[in-house]
């Protein structure tokens, strides 16, 4: 017996609901760098960490809101009708959720960047913190190691 097969898969229909539902409030980090890179208007790129998260490296171009600031200080650092991109450090942390749950409830359309800073480091993209950009080598088992994008 399978057991990949021991629960049926849904019908292409739930599929279908099922997949498209996770795009609306998920992202990963390659779309979000292309769209950071395309200068994309009406996005905004939310860091939920502490200021030593931040300060340790982030993504150029984001914005710094600790997820305990979010409710007092959203309307001053989200320009009026953006839409918003949370993360956090990682898969093993639920910080961009909890971000994006935040500004979900003030009413911002928003959706989680899957993977969270470290993947995008993993993934050969610059950071940033005080000491400048920086780019580490793309993790292979991320990323191509031609730095390349994977195009899927």
């Amino acid at each position: 017996m399978s057991n990949v097969l021991a629960v049926a898969p849904a019908t292409p229909a739930a599929a279908v609901a099922h997949f498209a539902a996770r795009l609306s409030f998920e992202s990963d980090v390659a779309d979000v760098h292309a769209d950071l890179m395309a200068g994309t208007p009406g996005l905004v790129v939310i860091d939920s960490r502490s200021e030593q998260g931040w300060a340790q490296g982030h993504l150029p171009g984001a914005v710094h809101l600790p997820t305990r600031e979010i409710a007092a200080r959203a309307a001053e650092v989200v320009p009026a009708g953006s839409a918003v991109v949370t993360y956090c450090w990682g898969p093993g942390c639920n910080g961009a959720t909890r971000a994006a749950l935040a500004f979900a409830r003030l009413g911002y359309p928003v959706k989680e960047m899957i993977g969270g800073y470290e993947y995008w480091v993993r993934e050969g993209f610059a950071v940033a913190s005080a000491g400048g950009e920086r780019i580490l080598p793309a993790d292979p088992l991320t990323a191509p190691a031609s730095g390349v994008s994977c195009d899927c």
